[in-house]
């Protein structure tokens, strides 16, 4: 299996599958400190980081924006003062899909 912060997004379209409980099983151990999340029976990966003031945050969202931009994958940013939080789904099958967890790693290799 590749690892995630290698691989690149698909193009995703709806009805495209989402990923599967067996596959969430694989796939988590790449990327432990995330949650999966459910917010109206839609499923999203989550994970707060933080930082020692708003700059560092702010810098950190900016980053997370450019590889979102890359990948053509966005994601929802919460930027708050010391905090991030990211959530990454797709959209278009309102649920996780593997560019999800792709996404995920890639926001972690930003810190290094």
């Amino acid at each position: 299996m590749l690892r995630l912060p290698q691989m690149k997004c698909e193009a995703c379209h709806k009805g495209a599958p989402k990923v599967t409980e067996e596959e969430i099983a694989k796939l988590m151990p790449q990327v432990p400190a995330w949650q999966i999340t459910e917010e109206n029976g839609i499923k999203r990966l989550e994970r707060t980081f933080a930082f020692d003031d708003f700059v560092s945050a702010l810098d950190f969202t900016n980053r997370v924006g450019a590889i979102a931009e890359e990948e053509g994958h966005h994601p929802v940013l919460i930027t708050t003062w010391g905090k991030v939080t990211v959530l990454w789904w797709t959209h278009k099958i309102d649920g996780i899909h593997q560019n999800d967890f792709i996404m995920a790693a890639k926001t972690d290799a930003l810190l290094g």
